[in-house]
Parts: structure tokens; C-alpha cells; sequence
């Protein structure tokens, strides 16, 4: 499928398709690819769960709350980009369960400079909130446009300090809701001079599950992440580790080992994060990557050509649809390894993949491996 502008038809029924029971982004691109449409994909929805296992109709999203939706958005202001329109972000696009959706709010013509994460405690040290600002202020006026959380902390330093040369906000509930409240007019700012980002219907109140598909987001516009300060077990460091599963780059800012704060950026230097004690730093390193990041990508050519779901005789798909649940286990498994283990091909053994996934008896995870649920 070429870039092109969807029609309100076309985004209620790519609307209806990721928001039905068990599509996640992975799953909705491979119906895409093999059915052409989302309403065809719909359509099909009923037979390929039934064959994966699901007991029952498999939950499909109404027209009308598809509908809704759309229209809600409209009138706050929101609006809808699918990954397959001109204006959906070329970085984005590349990783591993990519939105097919996002609502944004403010300025999308940030999409088309580059940009970079800037992430960090919520408990931030004054030293931290400092050396956030200046890092977020001086690579704004270098060019850059910052990408962070709008939470607590390094991620409102950050706002606050570029929201003048470009910031993006990237939240994990509906662009309608304010968390944390305090950051209500710095999101209504951002709204307005700077771009705010979700992938969530409008009217969702964040949970915690919410926050790691949206740190994906915030790795995935960037072609670098800085973490300036974070605890061992700070969230911050999921966002360090999508961006390197990502293949992007991954900076951390030193920090004094009497400080917990420090910890987790400590490790990631450890663990080999390029270390930054300037805006400098950041810059010589990102000028050295050039424009290795930016390629076209299509997300619906790539999927058909290697992973197109194909329709088996009963015998056959039978006998390989035991062979794959019988090889997979609670702990992910490489597809690769399963290929290699069934002797089938890569189509046949996606195509029960996709089966399970569609009945709810699969998990995807980064790096294509998948697991039993």
C-alpha cells in the first residue's frame, strides 16, 4: 500500500480494526497486507480467530463507536494520522509495533525535524532540572526538536525549556486528559505552539500499562534518547532500552553514585550508553550518525512480501498448527526458531501465528518472538 490520505470511511474502519478484540499493531499490519482493506480484514476477523481457538465471537468495534470517536476528536481539535498518510512520522514508521494510528494536537510540522528524547526522574534533583533545561534549550536552538513524557520532573523541565523552539509531548492517555493536572496549561500550551501525541482514544484515563507502549512512541520519533537522571527501576530506563532495541541511539547523563537517582543512568553507561556531559556531546555524536536512521519504509509491502497469511489444506494446517503450539512455551520464542523446528514456511507458520494471536492465545514481543498466553 502506497502513501495516501485515508478518507473519514477509511479511518473509521482502520479505527474499528486496531480497537477490536486481540488486534494489536503488529496483527492489524498483516491483516492489512493480506486483505487489502480494513473493512475486508473485518470481515475476515470471525473465521481466523475460530480457527486460532477462540470459543466465542471475537469482539469487533462498532461503526458507531468508531464514529464517535472520530467526531470527538474534531471538535476538541485532534486529529487522526494513519501510518500510511503523508504526515505520519517517517522515524516512527520503522519500529517494531508501530501505531497504525495517532491522535496529535499543535503543530505537526515538528514531524519533519529531527528530534530527540530527552527523559528522566519524576523526583528529579534540582542539578537534574537544570541540566535538563540547558540540554533541551541548546539543542533546540541547534535545530532539534525535544521529545519527552509531559510528566512530573526532567519531562516538564524539558517542555518548559523548548517549548519555544520545538517540543513534542508524547502521553499515554486520550489528548482531552491532563496528567498529572499540574501540567494542564503546559499541555494547553503545547497544544497550541508545540505538538502533543497519543495513540489512546480521547476520554482515556492513563494506567500503568499504558506507559511502556507510549515510551515506544517517545523512543520511535527520535533518532536518539537522553536519560539525564534515573533510579535502577525508573521507567526511564524502558524507555532507554526500546530506543537500543530500536537501533537507535542511547545517551545517559553521569551522576553521583551516592545519589539513587543516578543509579540507573550509571548502569546504562556501564552497559554502554554513550556518555554526555554537554549539549556538545550530544550534537558531535548526532552529526556523526548523519541520516542513517531516515529510510522509506512501507509497512504493508514489507509484511506481504515475508509474512503474508496463506490458506492451508485442512490436513496440512492441522498438522502445522500442533506442531507450532506444541513448540511454543510462556518463554518468547524466536519465529525464525520456530520455522526452523516445524520445516514450514515462513507464510504457513505466520499464518497460525496470526490465528492465535486473533484468539487471544498469543503474546508478541520485541525482537519477533512470541509467546503461549
Amino acid at each position: 500500500m502506497n502513501t495516501e490520505t485515508l478518507s473519514f470511511q477509511e479511518k473509521r474502519d482502520w479505527l474499528r480494526l486496531i480497537r477490536s478484540e486481540n488486534v494489536g499493531p503488529v496483527t492489524f499490519f498483516k491483516l492489512i497486507a493480506k486483505f487489502g482493506s480494513a473493512r475486508e480484514a473485518l470481515h475476515a476477523l470471525p473465521d481466523i480467530s475460530a480457527r486460532g481457538g477462540l470459543k466465542r465471537p471475537i469482539k469487533l468495534c462498532e461503526v458507531e463507536t468508531a464514529e464517535r470517536e472520530l467526531e470527538y476528536a474534531e471538535q476538541i481539535g485532534a486529529t487522526l494520522i494513519a501510518a500510511c498518510e503523508p504526515h505520519f512520522p517517517a522515524l516512527l514508521k520503522q519500529i517494531d509495533g508501530s501505531p497504525p494510528v495517532i491522535y496529535t494536537k499543535g503543530q505537526a510540522s515538528l514531524f519533519d525535524r529531527p528530534s530527540v528524547a530527552l527523559v528522566g526522574s519524576r523526583n528529579a534533583s534540582a542539578v537534574g532540572r537544570n541540566f535538563s533545561r540547558t540540554l533541551a534549550s541548546e539543542l533546540g536552538e541547534a535545530g532539534f526538536v525535544t521529545v519527552s513524557g509531559l510528566a512530573r520532573g526532567i519531562d516538564t523541565s524539558v517542555h518548559q525549556a523548548s517549548i519555544k523552539t520545538g517540543t513534542i509531548g508524547v502521553i499515554a492517555g486520550g489528548i482531552d486528559i491532563f496528567y498529572p493536572p499540574e501540567n494542564r496549561d503546559l499541555q494547553n500550551s503545547m497544544c497550541e505552539s508545540g505538538l502533543v501525541v497519543t495513540e489512546m482514544p480521547a476520554g482515556t484515563r492513563p494506567q500503568a500499562r499504558h506507559f511502556p507502549r507510549r515510551n515506544r512512541i517517545i523512543s520511535g520519533l527520535c533518532v536518539a534518547t537522553i536519560v539525564v537522571e534515573a533510579a535502577t527501576r525508573s521507567g526511564s530506563l524502558i524507555t532507554a532500552r526500546l530506543a537500543n532495541e530500536q537501533g537507535r541511539e542511547v545517551f545517559a547523563v553521569p551522576g553521583s553514585p551516592m545519589d539513587p537517582r543516578a543509579g540507573g543512568t550509571n548502569k546504562l553507561i556501564q552497559d554502554g550508553a554513550t556518555i554526555i556531559t554537554s549539549t556538545q556531546d550530544v550534537i558531535n555524536a548526532l552529526e556523526q550518525l548523519g541520516n542513517r536512521h531516515v529510510k522509506e519504509t512501507d509497512l504493508f509491502g514489507g509484511v506481504a512480501e515475508e509474512d503474508d497469511f496463506v490458506m492451508m489444506d485442512d490436513d496440512v494446517a492441522v498438522d502445522i498448527h500442533q506442531q507450532v503450539t506444541s513448540l511454543l512455551s510462556p518463554t518468547p520464542t524466536s519465529i525464525d526458531d520456530l520455522v526452523r523446528e516445524t520445516g514450514a514456511s515462513v507464510q504457513a507458520v505466520q499464518s497460525v501465528l496470526l490465528e492465535l494471536d486473533l484468539a487471544g492465545r498469543l503474546e508478541r514481543h520485541t525482537g519477533h518472538r512470541v509467546s503461549i498466553v
